[in-house]
């Protein structure tokens, strides 16, 4: 089984119009239309069985919204989708919003602190974290900058450090190997924090050069993420690819074909994804 833990989709009628507003100043291209059917028709070209949906709360006036659509997701797509739930730090009820996770069935949430604009340290992020932990959700969280605000640190190794290591949440996944676009940063997360998950999303060369495509953007050389697989352990990487901005066929190929042993690449593609999930 194949699991693509990191990927997003928009409703139907907002989809387009989110694509172009997302990528077009920053010159990605989407591998789909950013729509379900859209991911799914990916998946069956890919040999992907399950996606994970990761969606952001921006404001709070989205939570409910958000979480009703995660909710919903895995029987509206015959169980291929699964959508995590949002939480944002703002959020004063943000306890009765978990619970209700929890009780409708969803598995995880997303945080985002880039598109939040609130340090990952911050103690409100702490107490989401914890809570989440104590009601046994998976909780993926963006590491690194963001292509979209890359001066922006509100999610540096530091911040990333200091929750893992203080809260010791036993579902923590950092997106992005760890620290998207600083290689250094991603390689002190994996060996610093306390027993987290990263995921592959958006981090290797895809299209055979040293760059995100065309946008200029070095991506973690093969070498370097072979490395920090083999650092924090292939049982703790998850794969992941960012869709719609990158192509999940693409990105389980390069991960076929980077040098890890066949048992490790096994696990990253699905197999620790599954354990996670229960499924």
């Amino acid at each position: 089984m194949i699991i693509d833990f990191h990927t997003h989709t928009f409703p139907q009628q907002l989809a387009k119009r989110a694509l172009e507003k997302l990528g077009g100043s920053e010159g990605l291209k989407p591998c789909t239309d950013g729509t379900n059917s859209g991911l799914i028709e990916s998946m069956d070209r890919s040999g992907v069985d399950v996606s994970i949906l990761l969606p952001v709360v921006t404001k709070v006036v989205q939570t409910e919204d958000i979480n009703k659509i995660a909710a919903s997701a895995e029987a509206l797509s015959e169980h291929r989708l699964i959508s995590f739930g949002g939480i944002h730090p703002d959020d004063d009820k943000y306890e009765e919003h978990l619970k209700e996770l929890v009780g409708n069935g969803v598995k995880g949430i997303k945080l985002h602190p880039v598109f939040q604009q609130t340090y990952f340290d911050d103690i409100r992020y702490m107490h989401i974290v914890d809570k989440a932990s104590e009601m046994g959700l998976i909780i993926m969280v963006h590491a690194g900058s963001d292509i979209s605000m890359p001066d922006a640190k509100y999610s540096s190794a530091e911040h990333l450090i200091r929750v893992a290591n203080e809260v010791r949440p036993n579902k923590l996944i950092y997106a992005h190997m760890g620290s998207w676009r600083d290689w250094d940063d991603a390689e002190r997360v994996i060996s610093e924090c306390h027993d987290i998950y990263v995921d592959t999303s958006f981090v290797l060369p895809i299209d055979g050069s040293e760059t995100f495509y065309d946008t200029g953007i070095p991506a973690m050389p093969t070498e370097r993420f072979c490395k920090i697989v083999k650092a924090i352990g292939a049982d703790r990487v998850l794969f992941g690819t960012d869709s719609p901005w990158v192509d999940q066929r693409q990105s389980i190929d390069i991960i076929k074909n980077s040098g890890l042993m066949q048992e490790e690449v096994d696990k990253i593609l699905g197999g620790n994804a599954k354990k996670l999930l229960k499924i």
